[in-house]
């Protein structure tokens, strides 16, 4: 008998079968896959994807807590790798899970390094990705850990101070690449969800929001602000005794203030301004932007200013926000 003859009959006899379309036979006869595209995202049911991160005491916890009553799936501390899982799971739950929120912070020290990468990997598959940062003063977080004491994650053998020094650093090229920035210095509980509240509680997504803050320089500049405007050129309300008590609220302070030589031009001009700005964010994919408007106290020609740059910035279609940080500080 040969060796030939020593294969079963059902062996010698077998025809091979069609492959299914995009499938090819390899030697052995097993199926190989030749579609080279990976299983991916549905495009249909892609989720909203909201990153929350910042700094450790900053409230992100808070942020988080806000969108999960806003009805957002919330996920707290998640490590980087897995945010795309994480989409991919909300994208194959058929309508279920539209709107997810991750925290990432760095508590995930040795995952940390992979958010660039998965970042990158969500906007090969055309995740729209938006970052929340919570931002706060030194003076700020070191009240907030004494208050409870507990030492910051970074700190070690340190100071707090040492450990928000470090945080700082690792969380610095993320912060520039924020959507949002929030600084929750002078900030409580109550007044973080009302800023959370105002940029995601709308059922439906505008093209643009705007955070117009007037604020005091003797104070210093806020610090989530994308642009600041000096209104020190014009006559300071708080040099006339029967304006001085009043704000930029006052109808009299405002017209003092809007009367005074180049004031509405200024107010025109940056009007238009803001329109090429607020066009270039758009096509840059940025949906939020802070514009604060400062003075000497913060009391008078910026809370004047704020509102009418405000009403400007509605007539155009931009949904505005008006805080006032400093008023009544003095």
């Amino acid at each position: 008998m040969s060796e030939h003859d020593t294969q079963h009959p059902a062996q010698r006899d077998q025809v091979p079968t069609a492959a299914p379309e995009g499938t090819e036979g390899n030697e052995h006869g097993a199926q190989v896959s030749t579609d080279s595209t990976p299983p991916g995202i549905p495009d249909a049911a892609i989720p909203e994807l909201v990153i929350i991160s910042g700094m450790s005491g900053a409230g992100r916890s808070t942020a988080a807590k806000c969108l999960e009553d806003l009805g957002w799936f919330v996920v707290d501390n998640l490590p980087p790798a897995l945010i795309p899982t994480m989409v991919e799971l909300g994208a194959r739950s058929q309508g279920n899970v539209a709107r997810i929120a991750v925290v990432v912070d760095v508590r995930g020290r040795r995952f940390f390094d992979n958010l660039r990468e998965s970042l990158a990997d969500l906007e090969a598959k055309s995740v729209t990705r938006r970052i929340v940062f919570l931002e706060s003063s030194d003076d700020a977080l070191v009240r907030r850990f004494e208050s409870v004491r507990r030492p910051h994650p970074l700190q070690g053998d340190g100071r707090i101070v040492d450990g928000i020094a470090a945080e700082r650093e690792l969380l610095r090229e993320l912060r520039g690449d924020a959507d949002l920035v929030i600084d929750t210095s002078s900030l409580n509980v109550h007044e973080l969800r009302a800023k959370m509240d105002a940029q995601f509680a709308g059922e439906e997504e505008p093209e643009l929001r705007a955070t117009v803050m007037s604020f005091g320089f003797k104070y210093g500049l806020p610090v989530d602000a994308d642009l600041v405007v000096d209104m020190r050129f014009l006559p300071n309300p708080h040099w006339v005794p029967e304006l001085r008590p009043f704000t930029g609220l006052n109808e009299e302070v405002s017209a003092y203030v809007f009367n005074q030589p180049g004031a509405k031009e200024f107010l025109d001009r940056y009007a238009e301004l803001l329109q090429l700005i607020a066009a270039g964010y758009r096509r840059e994919g940025k949906r939020y932007v802070t514009i604060a408007v400062g003075c000497t106290g913060g009391k008078h020609r910026s809370v004047a200013t704020s509102e009418k740059l405000a009403a400007r910035l509605v007539s155009q279609g931009v949904e505005t926000v008006v805080v006032h940080r400093d008023m009544g500080r003095e």
